[in-house]
């Protein structure tokens, strides 16, 4: 019977020195750090990975995470300097230098975010509200990002909290502000336009008339070249007969009779109504083309000379 309560008794003090060493140790792993709070009180912080002693029963041990940790706040509107409204949206990266300072005044992770979200969109209103939409969406955005991260790292500094970036991952004019903006922009461009098209109707005309008119200089130019050049031709070719009409007159009037001929028999298209014995004929029965007695005393040669070709 006494073995049954000593054995009893032994497991019973077995079982309270695994609690009591199962409470003395703890463990803090390389992604976090730990705050060991005793009665409600901070002692100490370890932020070495590693087994850990505390008073079993009495210490707490609270895990604060040691990585670089996520903001996203919501987006807000943001006036800019030549009073245009922005819709920024906006996100931080942060993580915990001073676990014992962001216990005593934030306590917790959510705690962290609600007063960093406070902390950024104050430091988007006074940054952004110093520059123009201009500089905002291309100019100096690097730089205003640059200026809220050092602005909130500073204010963050007093809850143990270092601000590692800020970035904005948009900024647009709100919705009905776009859609004005893009019809002002689009009423732009069509101006832009009406008046690149009217400069090019206008500059079109001018090249138009200046090569209609050169083209007209040029046609006369080379009609009136061609008329003294024509004129030119027809003065030779009438010196050449009439003096080839002083060198032999005879051949001349032979010659000249050939081409009447030549021009006034055409096939199927000769209509001619003379008398057989007309002076028109003579070479059809002289070769000499001496006249008929009691011919016609036309002329030798009635017809015009051909044309030359």
């Amino acid at each position: 019977m006494k073995s049954n309560i000593l054995g009893g008794v032994l497991i019973v003090v077995i079982v309270g020195l695994l609690v009591v060493a199962y409470s003395s140790f703890f463990t803090v792993y390389q992604t976090r750090q730990a705050l060991v709070v005793r009665l409600g009180q901070p002692v100490r912080v370890v932020s070495e990975p590693g087994l850990n002693l505390k008073l079993p029963f009495v210490d707490a041990v609270i895990a604060i995470d040691k990585r670089i940790l996520d903001l996203e706040a919501p987006p807000q509107e943001v006036i800019a300097s030549d009073q245009k409204r922005l819709v920024v949206d906006a996100f931080a990266r942060y993580r915990i230098l001073d676990p014992l300072r962001f216990y005593q005044t934030l306590g917790s992770i959510e705690g962290a975010n609600s007063q960093l979200s406070i902390l950024l969109n104050s430091a988007l209103r006074r940054v952004l509200g110093e520059v123009t939409f201009t500089h905002v969406v291309r100019d100096q955005r690097a730089e205003l990002m640059g200026r809220i991260r050092e602005l909130v790292d500073r204010e963050a500094g007093a809850y143990g909290i270092q601000v590692v970036d800020v970035r904005i991952r948009r900024a647009d004019l709100p919705d009905q502000n776009s859609q004005a903006v893009y019809q002002r922009m689009q009423t732009e461009r069509q101006r832009e336009a009406a008046e690149f098209r009217a400069t090019g109707t206008q500059r079109s005309q001018e090249i138009r008339s200046r090569a209609d008119r050169e083209a007209t200089i040029l046609i006369a130019e080379a009609q009136s070249r061609s008329e003294q050049i024509r004129g030119e031709g027809d003065a030779q070719r009438n010196q050449i007969f009439a003096d080839a009409f002083n060198r032999d007159p005879d051949f001349f009037a032979f010659y000249r009779s050939m081409q009447a001929y030549e021009t006034g028999l055409r096939h199927n298209d000769t209509r001619l109504l003379l008398k057989p014995d007309t002076n028109f004929f003579r070479y059809f029965t002289d070769p000499m083309g001496r006249p008929r007695e009691g011919g016609s005393a036309a002329s030798p040669a009635p017809a015009s000379p051909a044309p030359a070709r």
